[in-house]
């Protein structure tokens, strides 16, 4: 197979991974979160520091503290540390904020976004500020890259058509009748954002370790606004809506990729178009707001999930109602 064809699997296979996370939270709990981005940061720069070389540390990274200057890790612990923080990092963030309702929750997860960024960019004894971090092991192929997206899928799936599953949308649908029905809103709301933050962290590092180098720029608002145009093309209440929502931003996003540097067709020359992709997704993110605000699928799923699971689970609500 063509490198590009590869390198784009790849770039699905974990914007996969983050959106369907991201759809956890949003999609299945309707709090709207614009701070996923933060923990994708985290995990890739925590996984990036626990797998790089010693002497490129010693090299990029001088002023580390002495126990983690001395701490290299391979691959797989790394990425799974890198979740793990990241949930840590959502339980303590998540608890204050999962509080919040409406337009309240976006804006207080929107400051989380900037202010992770504000602590990369300042911590430049861990990440060397704004400059590139560089040195990095490009250790997501494909097959590690596939093999994490049917792992999230998966596991994800089995948490959302599951009871817990039904208590989220639950509290998406009606919060005060969730609460009247004995469903506990505040645990509901953060154990799927911990989920979703894990996932995230686990996906930045698939991001961080394919990418090779990246920047505190690499993770804040254009990454942020490609997320959410996947998911609300795809599907905000879908799992599989959200990788549909993938494949075909991407596969968008590679096209005007292209015409933004420009090419010759017989006599007709273009000159590069600049910014036109990010131009583009904003004007598809627009229209699929406006005309179809549940994406593609809605709250529908492709044979990937069960069935009689998402079934049950629509039943359920149903009766509740």
């Amino acid at each position: 197979m063509p490198d590009y064809f590869v390198r784009v699997l790849i770039v699905m296979a974990v914007n996969v991974v983050l959106v369907s996370s991201l759809g956890l939270s949003n999609g299945f709990t309707g709090v709207f979160s614009l701070g996923h981005v933060g923990f994708v940061a985290l995990g890739a720069y925590s996984s990036a520091i626990l797998t790089l070389a010693l002497d490129k540390k010693l090299a990029y990274l001088p002023y580390l503290p002495g126990w983690l200057a001395q701490i290299q890790l391979g691959f797989l612990p790394a990425t799974l540390i890198a979740g793990l923080l990241c949930a840590l990092v959502g339980l303590i963030v998540g608890a204050p904020l999962m509080r919040l309702n409406g337009n309240y929750v976006s804006v207080a997860t929107l400051g989380f976004l900037i202010i992770v960024n504000v602590v990369l960019v300042n911590a430049e004894s861990f990440t060397r500020g704004a400059r590139t971090f560089t040195g990095i092991d490009t250790s997501t192929t494909l097959p590690w890259a596939l093999g994490w997206m049917v792992l999230t899928l998966f596991i994800l799936s089995r948490v959302a058509y599951s009871p817990f599953g039904r208590a989220m949308r639950a509290t998406r649908e009606d919060l005060i009748a969730a609460q009247g029905i004995g469903i506990r809103v505040l645990p509901t709301r953060l154990m799927a954002f911990i989920i979703g933050a894990f996932f995230a962290g686990v996906g930045g590092a698939l991001y961080a370790h394919y990418l090779g180098s990246f920047s505190p720029a690499t993770f804040y608002f254009a990454l942020m606004v490609t997320q959410l145009a996947m998911l609300v093309v795809g599907g905000q209440g879908s799992l599989t809506g959200a990788a549909v929502g993938v494949v075909l931003v991407t596969l968008l996003s590679e096209v005007l990729r292209n015409l933004e540097r420009g090419f010759s067709l017989g006599s007709l020359t273009l000159p590069p178009l600049y910014g036109v992709s990010q131009i583009v997704l904003g004007m598809v993110f627009i229209l699929v707001m406006v005309y179809r605000p549940s994406g593609l699928l809605g709250d529908r799923e492709l044979q990937l999930v069960d069935s009689s699971k998402a079934s049950q689970g629509a039943s359920s609500e149903q009766e509740a109602v």
